[in-house]
Order: structure tokens, then sequence, then C-alpha cells
């Protein structure tokens, strides 16, 4: 940070503020201030009463990363006891699931193995051998250390100038404007530049303080203590941690006792409001199926029996990440919620390379605070969601898999129509979005249709490959109603997008760019699909509420930025055929006008902002109009569309068409941990302007490229996250996959070593599959289609 060093104020010394407070004056920020309204570290929250178990595996890269550097750095310090992880399997599913875990695992780095029931049976003696049918072996997870890992992070940072003050309970976080200037707690005032709430069960409550939704439910979770096992303690010690996630328990040693975790029991939340301590009592009847559970695994649990246990409090969110990341509207005020002690430093290393530097080295896009739209911030969602989470935890989860509940949330105008089509919906950010229809069931292109393997057939239905073949023949209409659209407006707007974009936007209205947000070190912040409407006025086609977030923050007085999602809609209208469909509607929309074109129109009788554009690579248009006129333009698309053989298509044809195009998307196939030309995307970035982290592309050494791979077997349609393997060793991982109706081919994107142009293998549930390199894109190269 440039300047003068900021005076930074931690809210909470659980062991995430002491985390963040070693990072920070590590890296010269040493006028730091921890306070806690507990007697001393660690007291009264989550991390004095947490059983201490990190597990690195997950299916997040970025959480995996957060549980490396943890584990790297409480080992260092003495506070980590590496016994080693297993998590085993009791049936044919979840041995399964544990070779999809050991992919992901191989994919992020960690060095792990899945072994047979009778090396579970030596790690762990005391399991009934009979019970088990393999396992997966972490030999770097272990015991951290909570207090003692909280207390030596502390000493190091109050070693370098920070301070820690205790009996201090915040009543208020005081601000000038749009900046914060201090807390004030019971006896005195703070005064700060930079206020990093890292409090834990109690973070919401600090969040109202500044007007800041903190979407997080403090839960109870039980823990129980066994008596005495009539076993050797040095031997128990020496065991690997345990998972048992079909039923929803964990296992450490104490002694010659076991600790029991459990989440087989109903969600307890718990009002902020209402918390006095981190422990509240056990409640035994709760306990009652897990330990039937937990004997049934353990015999000699039941002659040992529960010696006493406690139903320990902790934080989750609806999605199950961390909450990330600064004040949308308060500069200043940080969050640093939901952690678990598994992810603790890391989480702490990313905080403190974001403050201190600008951005964290790490992809957070999924962690961050600013990532759900506004009605995911309502208090009966997120209570809902994070019960459903708690139930969820140990679920053998597919990557398509929707909550349940609460559903419908956000629909689009064309919702009923797509209802009578039979569409099959799933959700995101709130929005229900067909993945396919079932009224396209009786096309003859749904016998073209290849099976696949039985994980990648959940979600699925052959329609979609039906939609995706139809949509190459004829015409077909897209719901793309929940991609975020902002308009972007005021005299300085085009500067502005300019300086913040890699590509010229300095173009006539009517002109259409795709280009990039970047960072200050060059990563790719996110793509985005510019049409400039007015000398004044854009519509920018982005991903999410996180490019809202950062365009807001950049903005200048002179622009204003407008989020227009809820009150528009629009359709996708693709296919070798859609200028035929629109001809016979519109008299006033030119159809000869050029790919990367934008024009206001009529269809019929409803007015459209019409971009020439094509995320499926066929020729067509974007079709926007206000949501009350959507049902009549899509009605009015459908029944014109009758004589050339329209159909509505889903989510799972589109994915499939991008693919065969080539065509990106973040957060997935590239994230601020990549620049533009690793990812494909340099003809995106124009050289002879400025713009944000312009600077740090001259100084780019990439050794990595984002390939694209055919599968030899079609059957084997793998999801993501996969690991790559070139001659026996892992070389990267899977990003986006899809079968490719039209051309036929199993296509995975993959990060790769540059050099690597010969076979490699996918690993799939175990199970090694052969893939090469191809020149992409796979259909239409000379873009002929989109342009036609």
């Amino acid at each position: 940070m440039p300047g003068a060093v900021p005076r930074v104020v931690l809210v909470g010394a659980g062991i995430v503020g002491c985390a963040l407070a070693d990072e920070l004056t590590e890296r010269g920020c040493t006028d730091v201030t921890v306070l806690d309204q507990a007697a001393g570290l660690a007291v009264g929250g989550s991390s004095g009463h947490a059983p201490g178990l990190v597990f690195q595996t997950n299916s997040c890269r970025s959480m995996t990363s957060f549980a490396r550097y943890t584990v790297e750095k409480y080992t260092a310090l003495g506070c980590f006891d590496q016994v080693g992880g297993l998590e085993i399997a009791t049936s044919p599913e979840r041995l399964a699931d544990l070779a999809r875990r050991h992919g992901w695992a191989t994919s992020w780095g960690v060095r792990s193995r899945l072994i047979d029931a009778d090396e579970v049976a030596r790690l762990h003696p005391l399991l009934d051998r009979d019970q088990v049918l393999g396992g997966f072996l972490i030999p770097s997870d272990g015991l951290a250390k909570p207090v003692q890992a909280a207390e030596i992070q502390a000493r190091r940072a109050i070693e370098r100038g920070a301070r820690f003050e205790f009996g201090q309970e915040v009543v208020a976080v005081e601000t000038a404007g749009d900046r914060v200037t201090g807390v004030r707690t019971g006896t005195d005032v703070f005064a700060a530049d930079i206020v990093v709430s890292c409090a834990g069960m109690w973070g919401s409550l600090l969040g109202e303080m500044v007007g800041l939704t903190v979407p997080l439910v403090p839960m109870a979770h039980q823990y129980a203590f066994s008596g005495d096992l009539n076993a050797d303690a040095e031997t128990l010690a020496r065991q690997p941690i345990l998972r048992h996630q079909e039923a929803d328990l964990y296992f450490r040693s104490h002694g010659k006792a076991l600790g029991i975790g459990a989440y087989g029991h109903r969600p307890m939340p718990i009002a902020a409001r209402d918390i006095t301590g981190s422990e509240l009592p056990f409640t035994e009847e709760d306990f009652e199926e897990s330990w039937a559970s937990a004997v049934e695994l353990i015999p000699a649990l039941a002659q040992a029996g529960v010696d006493r246990g406690f139903n320990g409090l902790f934080s989750f969110t609806g999605d199950g990440m961390p909450l990330l990341g600064e004040h949308p509207a308060l500069h200043g005020f940080w969050v640093a919620e939901a952690v678990w002690i598994t992810h603790s430093a890391g989480v702490a290393r990313s905080m403190a390379e974001w403050i201190v530097d600008g951005q964290p080295e790490l992809d957070l896009h999924s962690s961050d605070l600013n990532r759900f739209e506004q009605v995911q911030l309502a208090p009966d969602y997120v209570l809902e969601r994070a019960c459903q989470n708690f139930v969820e935890v140990y679920d053998v989860l597919h990557p398509l898999q929707p909550m349940e509940s609460p559903r419908p949330i956000r629909t689009s105008p064309f919702y009923r129509r797509q209802q009578e089509l039979g569409a099959f919906f799933l959700e995101a950010s709130g929005w229900e979005r067909p993945h396919w229809y079932e009224a396209n069931a009786g096309l003859p292109e749904v016998a073209e249709v290849p099976t696949r393997n039985e994980w990648a057939s959940r979600f699925w239905s052959p329609i979609c490959g039906a939609e995706a073949l139809v949509t190459r023949k004829r015409v077909a209409l897209f719901d793309m109603t929940p991609l975020k659209r902002l308009e972007v407006g005021g005299p300085g707007a085009l500067e502005f997008l300019q300086r913040m974009t890699t590509n010229n936007l300095d173009r006539k209205p009517g002109a259409v760019v795709y280009t990039l947000l970047l960072d200050e070190q060059g990563g790719v912040r996110s793509d985005l699909t510019i049409a400039r409407l007015g000398a004044t006025t854009f519509q920018v086609g982005a991903n999410g509420n996180l490019d809202l977030d950062w365009l807001t923050r950049h903005a200048p007085d002179d622009v204003f930025i407008k989020d227009i999602t809820a009150g528009t809609c629009c359709i996708g209208l693709w296919g070798p055929l859609a200028r035929d469909l629109v001809n016979d509607v519109s008299h006033t929309l030119d159809t000869q006008k050029g790919y990367f074109t934008a024009q206001k129109a009529f269809i019929k009788n409803v007015p459209v902002t019409a971009l020439r554009l094509s995320y499926v690579g066929e020729l067509g248009w974007e079709l926007y109009t206000t949501a009350d006129l959507g049902p009549k333009l899509w009605d009015t698309l459908w029944e014109a569309g009758q004589r050339h053989g329209v159909i509505a298509a889903g989510r799972g044809a589109f994915n499939s068409l991008r693919l065969e195009k080539g065509y990106r998307s973040w957060g997935t196939d590239m994230t601020t941990e990549h620049d533009p030309f690793e990812a494909g995307l340099g003809f995106a970035v124009r050289q002879d302007k400025e713009f944000l982290g312009k600077g740090s592309l001259h100084n780019l050494t990439s050794t990595k490229k984002l390939t694209c791979l055919t599968i030899d077997d079609p059957h084997s349609v793998v999801l993501g996250s996969e690991p790559v393997f070139h001659q026996g060793e892992p070389v990267g991982y899977v990003t986006s996959a899809a079968y490719g109706y039209t051309t036929g081919l199993n296509i995975a994107y993959a990060w790769l070593p540059s050099e690597i142009d010969d076979e490699v293998e996918i690993e799939y549930f175990g199970q090694k599959v052969k893939a090469r390199p191809a020149q992409e894109p796979l259909f239409d190269p000379k873009m002929k289609r989109l342009r036609g």
C-alpha cells in the first residue's frame, strides 16, 4: 500500500484475527490493533473449541490452496500434528466419490492415494474391517492446535508492533463520508484507516453497524468425547484423522478416547444477538443416530460410551464458502468471516495481500463478499440455504445439483412458456434456467445422441444433444435473461470504459465489442460484451455482481452504472434460419448488418435492442426488451418460427455449442490467475491504448496455456476439475467439458504446460481416459456461419 503505513483495526482475536495480524505485520503493515470482547486470545469464539481437523481436499481450488498453506504454516510454527487424513467408504457410491476426491487433490497439487480396505484397517485397527470398502488417504492432513496457533501468530505480530486489546466490545464503527475512520468500544475509540471484521459468529452484527449484510448463520454442531477405549494413547494419537462422510461423522484421538464430530443432526441455527458463548449444552437426543453409526463403524465405542459432549457454534454460509472482501460502499471496511480452522492461515495470507498489495495472488471470486445478488441476501434466504448447506456438508453432490429450496425466486418473463414446454430447470444466482425441454423429446435428433457415463448422465438428457443439433440445422430460442446486464452512461462513460477494459470501445454508436477486465497484475477479472448504444450510453453484458462491484468502485463522478437485468429480458435467436425468421416479423431490423453490431428495432409490436452476437457460433441475434414485453417477444418469435422449425433450447445445448466454438467461460476457464494470452484471449487486447493492468502485461513469463482436448472415448464425458496426466505425471486440470454433438467430439479444456502437444490422460473417477490436444475452434474455424 503506497504512502504512510495504514492504521489497521482487526475485530476478533480468534485464529483468523491472529493469523491476519501476523500476515499483515510480516508485510510491513505494523500499525495493527486487534480488539476482542473476550478476556484473551481465542476465548469465547469457535477457535477455542474447534477440534482442529484439517482435511485439505475440496472441489474448489482456492479452498484447497487455503488449506495447503495452513498446513505448511502451522507445521513450520510447531502447532500442527501431521498424522494424515483418511476418508472411508462403506458403499459403492461413496467409494466412487473418493476416487473423484482423489482427482481433486491431484488437480490442486495435494499428494494423496486411494487405498483398499485392508490398509484402512491397518491404519485404524479399531474399525470394523467388514464395514469398509476402501479409503482415500492424504498424508499431509492432520490436526491443527487452534489456541496454540493463535497465540504463536499473535506473539509474532506483537513483536512487529501489533497491539492486542481485550475486554473491548465494539459498539460502533466510525466513518467520514464513504471511508472508515475508527472503531468505538464501550470505553475507547481506536482510529483506523482499515477495519477488518474477523468476528466470526458475531460478524453479521458488526456488518449491521455499517449497513452491510454479512450472510452467515451461526449453527450448532455436535462434538462428543468417548470414554476410555482401553487402547494405547500413543497408538491412537498416530492414527490419521478419520471421516465417515456417509454417516456425517469425523473422528480424532484425545488421549485414550476419541472425539466424535457429527453433522447428522437437525440444523440448529441461533441468532448472533443471542450468542453468549460458543459452546451450548449437549443435546443427547440429537446425537442418538450419530452414535449408533459411530458404534457400528468402531465397535469398541459401545463399551467406552459417551463421556461428555457439547454443541459447538460456528458459521455457515449458503454456499459453504467464506466471506472475504471490502464493503461495496464503505472504503476501508473489510470482512474475513465464515472461515474455518482448516483455511485460516491461507485466508489470512490472501487477505493481507489484498489489503497491502491491492489484490491477492489467488483468485477469490468464489469467496468474495460481493458475489451475491440482492435476493440472496434476504434473511430468510440466508437462513434456509445455510441450514441446507449444513445438511449437505458431507453429501455426494453433483456439480450441476441445485439447491431445492427456496425456489423458484427469480424467473424470466418466458417462465410460463418454458413450463408449458416441459423445461427442466436448474438454478444459478436465484434464477431458474432451463437445461432442456421435454417438448423436444420427440425430435428425431434424440436418436443421434450418444450415451454417456452414469455420473455425467445426472442432470442431463439426450434432449440436450438434440437441441444442439437442431440449433445448427434450423433455429432455436435461448433464454439469456439471467446474464447480468449493466447500463453505463454519463459524460465520462467512454473514457471510463476505455480505461477499464482491454479492447477499443471508441467506435461509432451501433458497435459491439468483446473485451476484458484485468486487475493490476494483468489477470483476467472478467470478460464483457459492450454495445455502444449512443454517444454516452453503453450496454454491458457482464458475468455477475462482482463486475458491477468492480466497475462501481472505479467509476468517476461523471459516470453512472445501473444494473438493468431485472427490468429487461433477452432471447438468443440463433441458427442458420434466424435471418429468415426475423425477416418474417420485422421490417425495421436490418438483418444484413454485420457481426458485432447493435441496432434498435421492432419485432412486430415489440421494441428491441438487437445485438448481432452469438455465444453458440451461429447466425443470429441477442434480442433485448423490457420485462413487461418479454412474453409478447417470445410468442411473436415462436409463432413466426413454426414454419422454420423453431425450438426452445436450454443450457445443456448451449454449453456444448459454445465449447465447439472454443468460447471461454470466466470463473471456470480463466480467472485472475491467468493472463489474456495464455487464456487464448489476446485478440481482445489492444496494445495501442492505455488500460488498467496493461503495464503488467509487458512482464509476462507464462509457461501454461488453456488447451483444447478431445477425448477418445465418447462415453467418458468429464465435467471439470479432473487432473490431467502427461507421461504418467499430473500436469494440469480440466476447466470446462462437454460432448460436441455437431462435431462428434468429446471436448475438454484444460490448463496445461505450453509445450505439451501430444497425448495426455484425464483421470476420471480413478480411471485414466486418453485425450489429445486439438486446434481450436473445433467448429466453423473460418467463422462463416456466424457472419453469414
